[in-house]
């Protein structure tokens, strides 16, 4: 089976010799400025750095034929900052998923669903975004979202990334709606960070709380 969220091999090898290039450029600037004190301490690349949980990458394609959940597909799982870009690389950005496409990313062994025990007690931030804006400010939100995710690494279970033809959204999850400290703290840095940067309106509508079927706005 060929997944339509992987990068076309082409662009694959075009990615990934940027990136060489990238890290050969900073070796050789490091290596061409050092003082006569300096030890000449050769780069090692084979370090990796961990993350505090391990979180797993989820991709969602509308198929009528199966049930919601089994249209859920986890991809991959990752606990190093190495192997999430290493992921990262390898996969489409949201932008160019197809349209009632997802990604989800969420600890490991969270499902993306209110249904997990998980997420239960949990809300969520919701970022609105329209159509216009997928092509210059979607992939950035997105990308700063996952990186951010370790920063509040106690409080929230996930985030998930809605492709739809009216619109785009970016959920931040929750794990206790309970918290409001927490909660109102991971809000207001989305709601500077957007504001900051973006180029349109942002709608921010507010955290909402999950009750059985049902949302209720905080």
């Amino acid at each position: 089976m060929i997944y339509s969220f992987l990068i076309p091999f082409h662009r694959l090898v075009v990615r990934q010799s940027r990136c060489l290039q990238m890290l050969w450029k900073m070796r050789l600037k490091k290596t061409t400025k050092k003082s006569d004190n300096e030890l000449d301490i050769p780069m090692d690349y084979s370090i990796k750095h961990p993350l505090q949980n391990c979180w797993t990458l989820w991709y969602y394609e509308s198929d009528r034929s199966q049930s919601w959940e089994k249209n859920q597909k986890e991809i991959a799982s990752f606990q190093t900052v190495e192997d999430f870009w290493s992921l990262y690389n390898h996969i489409k950005p949201a932008s160019e998923l197809r349209q009632g496409s997802d990604y989800s990313l969420f600890k490991k062994g969270i499902r993306p669903m209110w249904e997990d025990d998980a997420n239960k007690k949990g809300g969520r931030w919701l970022l609105s975004l329209e159509r216009k804006q997928r092509n210059n400010e979607l992939d950035r939100y997105w990308l700063d979202i996952l990186v951010r995710l370790s920063e509040h690494s106690d409080e929230l279970c996930g985030a998930v990334v809605n492709i739809r033809q009216k619109g785009d959204k970016i959920g931040i999850w929750t794990a206790n709606a309970d918290n409001r400290g927490a909660v109102m703290e991971i809000g207001g840095k989305l709601k500077r960070k957007t504001t900051t940067t973006s180029t349109h309106n942002v709608n921010i509508p507010g955290t909402q709380r999950h009750y059985g079927q049902n949302w209720f706005c905080l």
